[in-house]
């Protein structure tokens, strides 16, 4: 490591951006979404492209390779080698010139799709290559793999939309690639690049015929070097494209210049519903003659396995009639709405033509289902560009794996070709799922392997053969979409020939004599199924080890801790690099580290159970650093489309850190509040001092890790303490109201509240008293957060114990603060697994949840008034996960007159004691400033901020000075407007305007 020293010495004094040698970091970057794992020498975040170019200068005097980076979501093992590893995602991301008229611009190569079409929206104007990883996938990487996307139908794929490049080789000489004569007299480039450029036209005039004959007549062909981009009758050339789907292996572009297009203004989709998925295959070649932009498969598996992921359950259900083998969504954009209309009607006449309907047995079973809903028309792209991820959410040791993935064949041979695809799987064992570019007979195709035999190693090696072999029948392309990298690159040979394949070569050295820039992709590469690069070695082994929450749904050590952490296939949904919407990631968003999303922290878990990073890694410092600014969110919970829970994840690691090196100060005081809350508001004036010393919060910072800069939350003598068992009618409704301990102690007036528009409702209110002692019942939250699972189940006993009879005869459990009732419905069923527990969670809801239940069942009746002509609503990242949020705003538009706008916010920041520690302040903040504090201040003074979660309050009060209500405090102004003014309507049914 001589050289890794003095790699890592001159880069840290000549760069100012992050550079990452400790074995944590680089592990993260050993990854991309492929099977693949290469450990790099080091890692640089450079912050500006001159930095990235010092690096590549650095890298090559120390005889290092370089591998630029972008999103690090390539699926063929593109992003990894053992070199230094450039990440352009973080800084490297500005549009630097736009030209609305001529429809151009010149981005940075680390700016995400996503991101840079939110910016050119607002001129009319998109890019159109529209990879379902566009939240994330950077234009360098898309340029890197020649990415396609569902339209290039219509708009091609990226090297069509290249106009042109510039980019530094590898000794440095940085020139522009864009269009040329053939004589080259138009271009004003260097000698260097003259004579790269003269060697490139005379190797493509040598080789015309060779090409010709020899490179597949597919659209879809992104196999090896554009070698086609050279050729004569090609003229003028453009010498973007022999850079374009060159996997960062001839130069490090450090500009591209994108072809723009209008955006698309209406759309029409048709869901073509097959019996037969032979007979769907068949049917596109004909459904593309209505001229659609996009034709995309679904087929059975990806349908039965959205129908288990909650956010796209309901899309399913809208979208899916019967119980099809396969659909086809077929998209029309034309600018005239009537235009796109009518040729839904065609596409129903051609169904039928083709000899589908209804009511036809299963070969000719089928039909159109029309959408045109806008929104509806949103969820089912989201769930097609989830694909991956939804294959990939099997809770089993096989996955579908990645290699014979996007083959593309002509579409009169695409049905069989899948047909014997089928059977080459079945011939080895195993079958696959299919999905995706119908309309360019290019199937996302994975079988399902278990990476981690040997046996399934060598059936992955038949299969890429046989399935190639195919391929090369149909006169098809076996790289059709996502690139060579370290899966495809060595069966150049056999799908071009030895000429082609020397050409290649001639390219590489011509451009890289070296082997500086990503060696091993497109030529000379490794043996795909060489173990030695996988992500599971032969020596992969997780050792058995103690868990304390159940995982008893996945597979491997810890009860199945293993499986739930190996579910993360490193696609990047949570990088959500697009910055708008969602919640995944917080700590990401604020921050842009790969140390700081999910994707990150799951690898860090894998490769510490898995013995990479050391003894006891679990329990390390540096494991705490992973994940020092995870908020326990659970956003990936819902949002990561293969289910990778890092909150749940976390209380793990905490439990091992506690187990191993003990509590901190700040843990104690954290963790056991719910035992000391009753003597610490006896003596309140005494217990808040704190706040009100300059000298003690500096010893709080000092001694607990809890920011001078924090007002902690005041604890009041006049704690919430229920006036009876039961309050309201006695005739009315049962119900239980949870009293947690943050509103019991601190802001008792939201239990009030709830209190009064319950009964005011005519509900029977139960406030159950724990079986045994004084002290009131507690989910247990606080417990979890400091790794302490045992105290927290002690204290979900007591809770089940006292809740369970009212449970047991289907009484709903009623609470206000988001984490701690969905503690009930999450947490809960980790520790306990009996009846009494069950009952408990099926009848969990939050506050809103039971309001909106009994509005929408005609049993809600409640006068309110007039309280404000707008409200500002931030919602609790709990509620967001468990679908939970909408009905907060379902309720507040029971309130006559209330204009509802919720804040398009994620995390608040606070998160519980997140945003008290020390070191975690200044990101809490970050998270904060993104959108919620700043649409807050927007606000005026007679608009109301509604945040139901105790932490939000506190952030938007010390962030804004604002006081936020809970919805319960709300419904309670209302009543009260009501009976002031006696003159409200009762509400029936919430508005969902």
């Amino acid at each position: 490591m001589t050289n890794a020293s003095s790699l890592e010495r001159r880069l840290r004094s000549e760069l100012t951006g992050d550079v990452l040698f400790d074995r944590f970091s680089r592990g993260r970057y050993a990854t991309d979404a492929s099977f693949y794992q290469i450990v790099p020498a080091g890692v640089v975040v450079p912050k500006t492209m001159d930095e990235a170019l010092r690096a590549l200068a650095i890298a090559r005097d120390e005889g290092r390779k370089v591998t630029p980076r972008g999103g690090g979501t390539s699926q063929c093992g593109q992003t990894v080698n053992d070199g230094l590893v450039v990440d352009l995602s973080k800084h490297l991301n500005r549009i630097l010139s736009l030209d609305v008229e001529g429809r151009t611009c010149v981005v940075e190569p680390g700016i995400v799709l996503d991101d840079l079409n939110r910016q050119l929206k607002k001129h009319g104007l998109w890019f159109p290559v529209d990879v379902s990883t566009a939240s994330r996938a950077t234009i360098g990487g898309m340029a890197g793999n020649n990415s396609c996307g569902g339209r290039s139908l219509r708009y091609g794929t990226m090297r069509d939309n290249t106009l042109s490049m510039e980019a530094a080789l590898a000794d440095g000489t940085l020139s522009r690639f864009g269009e040329v004569s053939r004589d080259l007299s138009d271009i004003d480039a260097g000698d260097n690049a003259r004579a790269l450029f003269r060697d490139m036209l005379d190797l493509g005039t040598r080789e015309a015929d060779e090409i010709a004959a020899r490179f597949p007549k597919v659209q879809r062909r992104v196999g090896g070097y554009n070698l086609d981009a050279l050729v004569p009758r090609n003229a003028p050339n453009n010498m973007a494209h022999i850079l374009v789907g060159s996997e960062g292996t001839l130069a490090f572009t450090t500009k591209v210049e994108l072809k723009l297009w209008p955006v698309i203004r209406n759309k029409a989709l048709g869901v073509c519903h097959f019996g037969s998925f032979y007979e769907a295959m068949d049917a596109a070649q004909h459904l593309v003659k209505l001229k659609p932009i996009a034709v995309e498969l679904v087929d059975r598996t990806m349908i039965a396995l959205g129908r288990d992921i909650a956010m796209f359950r309901p899309i399913i259900s809208a979208a899916i009639k019967g119980d099809p083998d396969a659909v086809l969504v077929v998209e029309f954009a034309e600018e005239d709405q009537a235009d796109n209309l009518l040729r839904l009607k065609q596409l129903s006449e051609l169904m039928g033509d083709l000899g589908f309907g209804w009511n036809h047995d299963t070969r000719k079973w089928g039909g159109v289902v029309e959408i045109t809903e806008p929104a509806l028309q949103s969820g089912i792209a989201d769930f097609r560009a989830a694909g991956l991820n939804v294959m990939m959410s099997m809770k089993q040791e096989g996955k579908p794996v990645s290699f014979v993935e996007d083959c593309a064949v002509p579409l009169p041979h695409l049905a069989d070709y899948t047909a014997r695809l089928s059977e080459v799987f079945a011939k080895h064992g195993t079958s696959g799922t299919m999905y995706a570019h119908a309309s360019e007979g290019c199937l996302h195709v994975r079988p399902v392997l278990n990476l981690k035999l040997e046996k399934d190693v060598k059936a992955m090696r038949a299969i890429a053969e046989e399935a190639f072999a195919l391929v090369r029948e149909y006169k098809g392309s076996h790289s059709g979409e996502h690139g060579d990298g370290l899966v495809r690159s060595e069966f150049h040979e056999t799908m071009f020939g030895e000429r082609l394949v020397a050409d290649f070569r001639e390219v590489k050295q011509r451009f890289d004599p070296d082997g500086v820039l990503n060696p091993g992709k497109i030529v000379d590469a490794p043996r795909m199924d060489d173990r030695s690069l996988f992500r599971f070695k032969p020596d992969y082994r997780v050792a058995e080890l103690k868990t304390k929450l159940d995982w008893s749904a996945y597979p491997g050590a810890g009860g199945g801790f293993q499986g739930a952490v190996e579910m993360c296939n490193n696609n990047g949904a949570c990088l959500e690099r697009k910055l708008e919407g969602g919640v995944m990631c917080p700590s990401y968003r604020a921050t842009r580290n790969e140390k700081d999303v999910t994707r990150g922290r799951a690898n860090t878990l894998r490769l510490a159970i898995s013995g990479q990073l050391g003894p006891d890694a679990l329990s390390s410092d540096e494991m705490m650093e992973t994940l020092k600014l995870c908020v326990s969110c659970k956003a990936c919970r819902h949002e990561c489309p293969t289910g990778v829970d890092m909150a749940k994840m976390k209380i793990e690691v905490l439990a091992a850190r506690a187990a191993t090196h003990g509590l901190t100060l700040r843990d104690r005081l954290v963790g056991y509040l719910p035992r000391y809350a009753g003597l610490a508001s006896r003596l309140a004036p005494l217990a808040n001092l704190r706040n009100r010393s300059p000298l003690l919060r500096k010893l709080f910072e000092r001694f607990a890790g809890i920011s001078a800069r924090r007002a902690l939350p005041a604890f009041r003598s006049d704690v919430f303490a229920p006036p009876a068992e039961t309050v309201g009618p006695e005739s009315g409704r049962e119900v239980v109201l949870f009293a947690d301990t943050f509103n019991r102690i601190y802001e008792r007036e939201n239990l009030d509240a709830a209190l009064r528009v319950l009964a005011a409702g005519g509900y029977r209110v139960h406030l159950p008293k724990p079986a045994s002692g004084s002290r009131p019942l507690c989910c247990g939250r606080t417990f979890l957060s400091a790794g302490l699972v045992d105290e927290a189940r002690s204290e979900l006993d007591r809770l089940v114990a006292a809740f369970a009879p009212l449970a047991a005869r289907g009484v709903p459990i009623i609470g206000l603060e988001p984490s701690c009732l969905l503690t009930l419905r999450d947490e809960l069923a980790s520790l306990r697994k009996d009846d009494d527990a069950k009952a408990i969670s099926a009848h969990a809801l939050t506050f809103e949840e039971f309001l909106v239940r009994e509005a929408q069942a005609g049993r809600l009746q409640l006068p309110l008034g007039t309280v404000a002509d707008k409200a500002v609503v931030h919602g609790h990242c709990h509620q967001k996960s468990f679908g939970a949020f909408k009905p907060v705003e379902q309720v507040l538009r029971l309130v006559p007159g209330l204009e509802v706008e919720t804040i398009e916010s994620s995390c608040c920041g606070m998160a519980g004691a997140f945003g008290y520690g020390t070191e975690t302040y200044d990101a809490s903040i970050e998270m904060a400033e993104l959108s919620l504090l700043p649409a807050v201040r927007r606000a005026d003074e007679a608009t109301l901020v509604v945040a139901d979660g105790t932490s939000c309050r506190h952030q938007i009060h010390d962030g804004a000075k604002r006081e936020a209500l809970h919805v319960a405090r709300v419904l309670a102004m209302s009543l009260d407007r009501a009976k002031t003014n006696s003159t409200s309507p009762a509400a029936k049914e919430p508005n969902h305007g």
